[in-house]
């Protein structure tokens, strides 16, 4: 106002009442438009503490005079200290009188307004000492905060360290095994090599072998020779001997009987040589087996080593026949034991000669074997070196359909959310918490398991009571070891929504001590295990940051309650204890209104604008401080009321002056709980009964949503504050994602079972296409506030 002041010319002395008059109703009419009307948005540090420090060269005075609210300028102070008497008449002293009169009650008003804008003056500087003890009071906590940050980053950097030196080890063992695996290789070749090379030893004492048949046959061929020159010597003696004719004749027909034998001996062979080929036939189904073609080349070095001690005893029995013969010339004299001799001598021969062929016959059978057995071996080389190939084939195949698999499930995710999205369904999301250490050990993988079949992998959920099964199928089922990073991809996308100009809401639900407020908010002091709510932000302001270059930029507003026995909390007041008194004695009470365009607030609710995942920290670390907890026998620290999060974003493109404005909800709805179980008494008591109340009211807006294809169009959306909150998440244009998240122990199976059966009426509800809310940019393009 003083600065307004300084451009009205200088107030003229020996002005009117009346003008005073006028004057001091407009600047109170003012003063009062001006605190009636003035709209006091508070920014971050008025959150923390801090009062916005409205620094002004010329300080304002609300100091009340006879003529009311009278500000004086430089001008006004130089004229009046300057201002000369001037009188009509020197000698009339009443109107000097009264002249002066007016002057020092002027003079008067000046000093005043002085002493007073001195006093704001006074005042305005004790603000600013307590302004700045403040601020080093916050830069001291910030520095410990600091601090503690990098305490923190060196046990990080310790921990990579450590897991560097661990992949180092990895890397040597890796290659210490690759060493292994080539002294391996190099083996086998050596292997190989000794093996062809036992291979050119065999085949030389083949030859030799064959040569020395060779000599046997020459030799057995002289013995015939000598045999028949034997048989001449006979008939010579025959001749001779004519008294003996009787006994030849009888000699003859001891011949013909072993010319039977030796046909029987014949047609025997030919049996051998049937059998032979039987042999064969057999050998031919054994081609495949390079190891039973080893084994056979062994027992055919056997039977060449059995062949040639049989020769040695063949040569033997030739060396005694000849002997026998000698012994016969001494003894030819004796007619009758020279034909007893001959029809031996005869019958050995015959003998030794089938004895002789079938050797030979043995050995051609070997050659063959031997030979076949080559070939064997060198198929099963070119068959092994095919399937290797093949294999190779194979696996490139099967890497090439993995990457197919993974691009289709990518492709199938996207259009089912495009589905749903036009189809306007609420998505669930299905999530089992792992066994804790005081749950009973074993009994989650007897009551819950998982399909593996390709349309219900990772989507269906299969839950056992009373010997029954139960089958269900979500959007998406996370099992008890998928971890906070693995939930948060899943709905990543979901939540840049938000910044494109989409309502989205995403929100917890589940008996107590099933992992709400863990899968939402996640474990303090843990940034591995951040919940949904800390990773959604850090997206959001890392996206924020990267559309910089595409010219958007975002303002964003956040803004925390909870519902605690159907009674609204403010989580970022100021004086939480204070709020709590005045909601306590009614004293200020706050309201859920729904505006034309969908949009919810809540008045006198405190909206905080926010620039960094910092500042969204530390709120969200006051309220979960402020939020109502207890203890109970069935959770430590259960949530006692219904969370909300809220953060307004508008965001601005200024190169196509494009505008959009999104909100991005976030729940952890109270647990549901049975009185039997959690043992509840006097407030705990009141809070149960308030929270199963406001879920079921929640179940009686899903079964009305249900049956609105049915033309019962009454949703009963204000019988608890709760779903009066959600209405535009639950029947409006929203992206809305329902977390049902139900816990694996066997006294929790009837919970768990009536958890699954509410989510999947949830997801069979319609509720209309997401909208977007876009527009051009108008002279207006703050927030609203609600």
């Amino acid at each position: 106002m003083a600065s307004n002041n300084q451009n009205k010319p200088p107030k003229k002395l020996g002005v009117d009442e009346v003008t005073c008059d006028k004057e001091q109703k407009f600047g109170a009419e003012k003063m009062v438009g001006t605190a009636n009307n003035a709209r006091i948005r508070q920014a971050f540090s008025v959150v923390n503490g801090i009062q916005d420090l409205g620094l002004s060269s010329n300080p304002a005075s609300n100091a009340g005079s006879e003529c009311g609210t009278i500000e004086f300028t430089r001008e006004d102070v130089e004229a009046l200290l300057s201002e000369k008497m001037r009188y009509k008449n020197k000698f009339n002293y009443k109107e000097r009188c009264e002249n002066m009169m007016d002057y020092i009650k002027r003079l008067r008003l000046c000093i005043k307004w002085f002493q007073e804008l001195e006093g704001d003056y006074a005042f305005e500087h004790e603000r600013l000492r307590n302004a700045l003890e403040l601020s080093e009071q916050k830069c001291a906590e910030m520095e410990l905060a600091l601090r503690n940050k990098e305490e923190e980053l060196n046990l990080i950097i310790v921990e990579l360290r450590k897991s560097f030196a661990s992949l180092q080890e990895k890397l040597a063992k890796e290659e210490s095994d690759k060493l292994a695996a080539l002294d391996s290789l190099a083996r086998e070749k050596e292997t190989r090599l000794n093996m062809e090379r036992s291979h050119a030893s065999l085949s030389e004492d083949l030859g030799k072998a064959q040569e020395e048949l060779q000599s046997a046959n020459q030799r057995i061929a002289s013995i015939n020779d000598m045999y028949k020159l034997l048989q001449e010597y006979n008939s010579s003696l025959q001749h001779y001997n004519t008294k003996l004719q009787k006994d030849i004749d009888a000699a003859h027909e001891s011949i013909k009987r072993g010319e039977k034998e030796k046909s029987a001996i014949v047609e025997n062979l030919s049996t051998l040589r049937g059998q032979y080929k039987s042999l064969q036939e057999q050998l031919s189904t054994y081609k495949a087996s390079q190891d039973e073609a080893m084994r056979q080349k062994d027992a055919l070095v056997h039977e060449v080593a059995s062949m040639r001690v049989e020769l040695q005893q063949v040569r033997d029995d030739r060396d005694h026949q000849l002997s026998q013969v000698q012994a016969l010339t001494a003894e030819v004299i004796k007619h009758k034991e020279l034909a007893v001799s001959s029809e031996d001598l005869e019958a050995r021969c015959a003998s030794q000669s089938n004895q002789i062929r079938s050797l030979s016959d043995q050995l051609a059978a070997a050659e063959e074997k031997l030979e076949v057995s080559d070939l064997s071996a060198l198929e099963t080389k070119t068959e092994f070196e095919g399937q290797k190939k093949l294999i190779n084939e194979l696996r490139n195949h099967l890497e090439d359909a993995e990457y197919k698999l993974i691009e289709g499930e990518k492709l199938r995710k996207r259009l089912h959310n495009t589905i749903l999205e036009l189809k306007g369904n609420i998505r669930v999301f299905c999530r089992v918490r792992p066994l804790l250490p005081d749950d009973s050990s074993g009994s989650e993988g007897k009551l819950i398991s998982y399909p593996t079949t390709t349309e219900a992998l990772g989507r269906g959920i299969d839950i056992m009571q009373n010997g029954q099964k139960h089958s269900f199928s979500f959007d998406r089922v996370f099992m008890p070891d998928e971890s906070q990073e693995d939930v948060f991809v899943e709905i990543s996308q979901l939540v840049q929504s938000a910044l494109d100009g989409y309502k989205v809401c995403i929100f917890a639900y589940g008996q107590t001590g099933s992992g709400k407020t863990y899968t939402m908010m996640g474990k303090p002091g843990h940034p591995d295990l951040k919940g949904l709510i800390p990773r959604s932000l850090e997206q959001i302001f890392q996206t924020r940051q990267s559309l910089l270059s595409q010219g958007w930029k975002y303002e964003m507003q956040v803004s925390m309650l909870e519902i605690y026995n159907e009674t609204i909390r403010d989580l970022l007041s100021t004086n939480r204890d204070a709020s709590r008194l005045e909601n306590a004695c009614n004293g200020k009470q706050y309201a859920i209104k729904h505006d034309a365009s969908g949009n919810t607030h809540v008045t006198d609710l405190t909206v905080v604008d926010v620039c960094s995942t910092k500042e969204v920290s530390y709120l969200l670390d006051r309220a979960a401080h402020s939020r109502s907890v207890g203890k109970t026998q069935m959770n430590e620290q259960s949530s006692r009321s219904h969370f909300v999060f809220t953060l307004r974003i508008s965001g601005l493109n200024e190169s196509t002056e494009q505008q959009v404005q999104g909100i991005l909800n976030l729940i952890d709805l109270a647990g549901s709980e049975r009185l039997s179980k959690s043992g509840s008494t006097g407030d705990r008591l009141k809070e149960t009964q308030a929270i199963n109340k406001s879920l079921s009211s929640l179940s009686d807006v899903i079964f009305a949503l249900a049956k609105k294809e049915k033309k019962e169009d009454h949703v009963p959306f204000r019988n608890s504050k709760l779903t009066y909150l959600l209405q535009p998440c639950l029947g409006g244009d929203s992206k809305t994602l329902m977390f049902v998240n139900i816990s694996p122990e066997a006294s929790s199976v009837g919970e768990s079972l009536c958890s699954l059966r509410f989510a999947a009426r949830v997801n069979a509800c319609e509720i209309g296409t997401p909208r977007r809310q876009t527009s051009m940019r108008s002279s207006e393009s703050r927030l609203s506030l609600g």
